[in-house]
């Protein structure tokens, strides 16, 4: 299918067009789904003056006026549900069904961002702990950090945008989004909706770059706040090439499950199965490692390997389809690959392993190590190791091995093994009797370790994009 539309970018609160023409493909049949440009340094510049421009007004603006800024677009965005959903399954290849999903989040997420900005902190300060501080009294209020500069990837290409767009706008900060430019039409498509809003012309800005003219977003010292979703090795880079702004990195990482002896076996099987294989494993939070007890380790497998098979696969256009095809064809073969490296290294094949263009088949492995590429780095594909342990402990200490830490999920009935895991897991975030894709959007979202630094969700995301500035009183 094509869509019957051309996107123009979206700069400094005008619709252009370059001449650097960008066509959005179909990962699923190769198709051209849209056409769109790519901005160039001519047209970040205008994005920049425009925010700058704009930055004071913006900082000024009063809670209630962002408050039903963000409710215009929230409701907007419901109204237009479908639309969004079929541009998301068409440009990234998502089965329809989790693009649908991923609207509804995007709509929840601007909700949560009109009630966060009506509740920016502040605080009183006792000042007179010493005598120093008598007939004294401290006020502290936060400010918007300046103009943010926002670099989203393709697997959620409108959540992940739209997490970075909606506490901006709340914290009274303006924003620059480089989408990326294998998905960025429903980021476009969004500010169609923002520019039907109040706010000012310039606030926000979407601009579709190659990766040389994107880096300035890295470098440029009118930037004041970078965030970044995407792989460590770029994230770290940008981090060490971005002076003196703040920096919120979410890196992803290789997450970790745990099953327990008091796990209930088929609620886990169950949710692992979505949590491996959901959006063909290309989420951040994918469940790519599952640490078994040993007594039921050979029943969980052979549930969750009946369960892989019994996936429908097909055209992510069709309501049924829950696997489709990877982003590219060059990220399906590195996938099979490293599941090949894995089998000539020893490891058991228990279903799927193989590619057909840009679809890989759900995959599941068995008997693997820790210096396998499926273990030790981000597979970011269909690709779920199950492996047995004699302990929580000794699955914990395999959870932390190598060097992410996002999320990870804990199937047990004891108390205290919950408070174990959660004390002695090295994870941003611990999800008891579900999987780590877990995710709601107002939950405090991030990792530690090679997982990155910071944290999204909009209350924290709007923290991060504002600063403190003390005021002392004299009588």
């Amino acid at each position: 299918m094509v869509l019957n539309q051309k996107f123009d970018i979206y700069c400094a609160g005008k619709f252009i067009s370059t001449g650097n023409p960008l066509d959005v493909l179909n990962p699923f049949d190769g198709s051209l789904v849209a056409k769109t440009c790519l901005a160039g340094n001519e047209e970040l510049e205008l994005a920049l003056n425009g925010a700058a421009a704009v930055a004071q007004q913006l900082a000024d603006c009063p809670s209630y006026v962002k408050y039903n800024i963000l409710m215009q677009i929230s409701n907007e965005l419901k109204a237009l549900r479908e639309q969004f959903a079929e541009v998301i399954m068409l440009e990234s290849g998502k089965p329809v069904r989790y693009a649908l999903a991923e609207v509804d989040r995007s709509i929840q997420t601007f909700i949560v961002a009109a009630e966060e900005s009506k509740r920016l902190p502040s605080e009183s300060l006792s000042i007179d702990w010493t005598a120093a501080g008598i007939g004294k009294e401290g006020f502290v209020k936060y400010f918007p950090v300046g103009i943010v500069g926002g670099i989203a990837p393709f697997n959620f290409p409108l959540n992940l945008a739209v997490h970075k767009i909606a506490p901006a706008i709340a914290a009274g900060c303006p924003i620059i989004l480089k989408p990326s430019s294998l998905t960025p039409l429903s980021t476009l498509m969004l500010a169609q909706i923002i520019d039907h809003t109040s706010l000012p012309k310039g606030a926000v800005s979407v601009l579709p770059m190659d990766r040389q003219t994107g880096n300035k977003l890295v470098t440029d010292e009118r930037i004041s706040l970078l965030s970044f979703t995407g792989s460590p090795e770029v994230g770290w880079k940008m981090k060490r090439d971005a002076g003196n702004k703040k920096v919120v990195l979410e890196l992803g990482g290789n997450a970790g499950v745990i099953i327990s002896n008091g796990a209930d076996i088929d609620l886990a099987v169950a949710k692992c199965v979505t949590g491996g294989f959901a959006y063909s494993g290309q989420v951040c939070i994918h469940t790519q490692r599952i640490y078994v007890l040993e007594a039921f380790c050979k029943e969980f497998v052979s549930k969750f390997v009946e369960r892989a098979k019994l996936l429908i696969a097909g055209n992510p256009s069709d309501p049924l389809t829950e696997v489709a095809s990877m982003i590219d064809e060059a990220n399906a073969d590195r996938v099979e690959k490293w599941v090949g490296d894995a089998i000539k290294s020893g490891a058991t094949l228990l279903c799927g392993g193989s590619r057909k263009n840009s679809f890989m088949q759900p995959t599941v492995l068995t008997g693997t190590h820790e210096n396998m590429m499926v273990c030790s780095a981000e597979v970011f594909g269909p690709v779920v190791v199950i492996e047995a342990v004699n302990s929580v402990d000794e699955a914990i200490s395999r959870v932390n091995s190598g060097r992410f830490g996002l999320q990870a999920g804990v199937f047990t009935d004891s108390i205290s093994e919950m408070n174990l895991a959660f004390n002695k897991l090295n994870v941003g975030g611990v999800i008891i009797n579900d999987v780590p894709t877990f995710r709601v959007d107002h939950m405090p979202y991030g990792g530690v370790k090679d997982s990155g630094s910071g944290r999204e969700g909009v209350k924290y995301a709007i923290l991060d994009m504002m600063e403190p500035r003390l005021l002392v009183k004299n009588g």
